[in-house]
């Protein structure tokens, strides 16, 4: 298979020109919110979710940030409770949720700013969340199964098998999979570099001597034919040379866990759901898997300035069944771990649902 040489180049994405006073200001806040640091993905998240309200305000002839009052939000607010979905499903209420905060920085910001007097959404109720575990987490011999499902014979089969061990050994996102760099790997040592992650926070994880492997054969027999110059070192690249999309991701790892046949569902989060729960369950210190996970909780900063990465890698390589090239047993969970699993596991559940969530039309 003829493999392409030339590297498609990436295209900022264009707005429409904004047609109310709402839109105005909309792209006024998310500008200040990039100039805040915030990555550009949280921005275009921010906008596709604020512009579901705006243009429903258009839709009722309102188009003045002045004309928006509380009974107005408490209104947008039912009307998502009783929106259906082309499936028929209802919106979950994390995705209210997630609709309504941006929402309310957004009114803050133009009170603060003097567009208006008043903020009508500074009293606004948010539905609650809930918690609740995750629909599937894979047992030992399930992730197994999804790991021997690639075609280690092609070349984007090999990069699969190595991106699928990468994501199962380290729990990082998939965000953090289509960002890593050459510069980033440290195989011989067994540590990846994770730089700007969620939040723009940089951390060293773990990588088990069997995922090392599989990147490694990857690197040497895979990516050379894969790559296109020039070359920016992006680890993982499609068969055009290209750094891999989000979505592509979420696709390769839902048709793979398809594939495996194990009666389950699931995309890139699945694995990092997996992770923390046989490391949980082979007696991992929950506040060593918060570390790896790059969760931003206080007991985690704790914790990571006193915790070198020696001494998490000495954890994941005792507690993550996949660490090393010979198979082993996890050893049981202790009862009292049982608590902080579940905590742990309703976080993981929430990024899960962000990511479904931004997949949503």
């Amino acid at each position: 298979m003829a493999l392409s040489t030339t590297r498609k180049k990436k295209t900022a994405r264009k707005h429409p020109v904004p047609q109310t006073p709402m839109e105005a200001l909309l792209n006024e806040h998310l500008e200040s919110l990039l100039v805040k640091q915030y990555s550009e993905k949280t921005v275009e998240t921010r906008r596709t979710q604020l512009m579901f309200f705006v243009n429903w305000l258009r839709e009722r002839g309102i188009e003045e940030p002045v004309d928006v009052t509380r009974p107005m939000l408490e209104r947008y607010q039912r009307y998502m409770f009783h929106y259906r979905m082309k499936n028929g499903e209802p919106l979950s209420f994390r995705t209210q949720h997630g609709r309504l905060v941006p929402l309310r920085v957004w009114f803050r910001w133009m009170t603060r700013q003097n567009y208006i007097l008043h903020n009508p959404a500074s009293e606004l109720e948010l539905p609650r969340r809930g918690h609740h575990l995750p629909k599937h987490v894979l047992n030992l011999e399930e992730i197994e199964q999804v790991l021997l499902q690639p075609d280690i014979s092609d070349p984007i089969g090999l990069r699969d098998r190595a991106m699928l061990e990468t994501m199962y050994s380290t729990g990082i996102r998939r965000m953090e999979v289509v960002g890593l760099k050459l510069f980033d790997l440290d195989l011989d040592g067994g540590t990846v570099q994770i730089r700007q992650g969620k939040g723009r926070k940089d951390r060293i994880v773990p990588i088990g001597e069997r995922a090392a492997a599989w990147v490694l054969k990857y690197l040497n027999e895979a990516r050379p034919q894969l790559v296109s110059e020039p070359d920016d070192c992006t680890v993982f690249l499609t068969n055009a040379g290209e750094e891999i999309s989000l979505h592509h991701i979420s696709v390769l790892v839902r048709d793979y866990v398809n594939k495996a046949q194990i009666g389950k569902t699931g995309s890139s989060h699945l694995l990092r759901h997996t992770m923390a729960t046989l490391m949980l369950e082979g007696g991992a210190d929950i506040r060593f898997i918060q570390v790896m996970l790059g969760h931003a909780s206080l007991a985690a900063t704790e914790l990571y300035t006193h915790v070198s990465i020696r001494k998490l890698k000495q954890v994941h390589t005792a507690t993550h069944p996949g660490a090393n090239l010979e198979k082993k047993k996890p050893s049981p969970q202790p009862e009292s771990d049982n608590a902080a699993r579940a905590e742990l596991l309703a976080e993981l559940d929430v990024e899960a649902q962000a990511e479904e969530d931004e997949e949503k039309p």
